[in-house]
């Protein structure tokens, strides 16, 4: 019950930031306490990272909301996320894309168990993780209509654009220590948008800040 009503109180701020719907509504449907270690579980819902162990970090509610507005996900949509982390991201990504499905990769096996547990336990059936060099996308599944990246890279990466389906959308942070987080809609070209400032963790692999 106490993880409901914390849960109540974060969509709100949420919403009183503008976030639609849509997004908000599969935030509520995730159980984000399920994706954090035991003793981060006091503070699931609060809007701020929160450690996942590896190093890694589990993005703030508000950044997932924000990326995955940005990303306009729809029903039956094919989805890569680039750090699949704890599986929260995907997950809320996965109830957007309702029966479409989620490539999440995580490079450190760990992790990638972690999720694939985590989303066992709170029923998300449509998200498979990966362990890979996620700076390569995952041409094996590709074309994407949305590519989701949640870790800092030093460019936007033809590897990724190149991943995308005509009209497909990227969301991508660039920058070493702070980011521009960018959106990046695949025309005939690139069109380019900055969405504002952010701070992730390095994107670790061959076109990322060091190979692994």
């Amino acid at each position: 019950m106490e993880f409901e009503i914390q849960k109540s109180r974060l969509i709100e701020e949420l919403r009183q930031h503008g976030i639609s719907e849509r997004v908000l509504n599969a935030m509520k449907s995730i159980p984000r306490h399920l994706f954090v270690p035991e003793k981060e579980k006091k503070n699931a819902y609060a809007d701020y990272p929160l450690p996942i162990g590896w190093g890694q970090t589990i993005s703030a509610p508000h950044m997932v909301a924000i990326m995955c507005d940005i990303l306009d996900i729809q029903d039956g949509m094919k989805i890569l996320e680039i750090g699949a982390g704890s599986g929260y991201h995907a997950a809320v990504m996965a109830v957007l894309a309702g029966s479409g499905h989620v490539y999440a990769v995580e490079r450190i096996e760990g992790l990638a168990q972690f999720a694939r547990d985590n989303l066992k336990k709170a029923g998300i059936t449509n998200v498979t993780v990966i362990v890979e060099d996620g700076s390569l996308g995952l041409a094996g599944y590709a074309p994407y209509d949305c590519i989701s990246v949640a870790c800092a890279s030093p460019e936007i990466l033809e590897t990724l654009t190149d991943q995308l389906k005509k009209g497909g959308k990227l969301v991508i942070p660039v920058g070493k220590y702070f980011q521009e987080l960018y959106l990046v809609t695949k025309t005939d070209g690139l069109k380019k948008e900055a969405k504002g400032g952010v701070v992730f963790v390095p994107l670790v692999g061959k076109k990322g800040f060091s190979d692994f």
